[in-house]
């Protein structure tokens, strides 16, 4: 079974505190904007590697690509 953005979805909000996220994708291929406070004085790498956390071995097992903007609630504004 492939996976969906919203089982997507859930994992990464099960691992971080999001004030904004959306998931899409076709089962393989996804695309994310994440955003959450937690990002905040992060480097894009570090960023990424939360997200990799949240979705643990899904990333690993089930996820083929996964392209994302993390993003904090400021840069989101804007």
């Amino acid at each position: 079974m492939y996976p969906t953005p919203d089982s997507i979805k859930s994992s990464i909000a099960a691992g971080i505190d999001c004030t904004h996220l959306e998931v899409e994708g076709d089962g393989q291929h996804f695309n994310a904007v994440i955003v959450s406070n937690a990002f905040a004085g992060k480097r894009l790498i570090q960023r990424h590697q939360l997200v990799y956390a949240a979705l643990g071995d899904r990333m690993r097992e089930e996820i083929h690509a996964l392209s994302m903007k993390t993003l904090t609630p400021e840069e989101f504004k804007n």
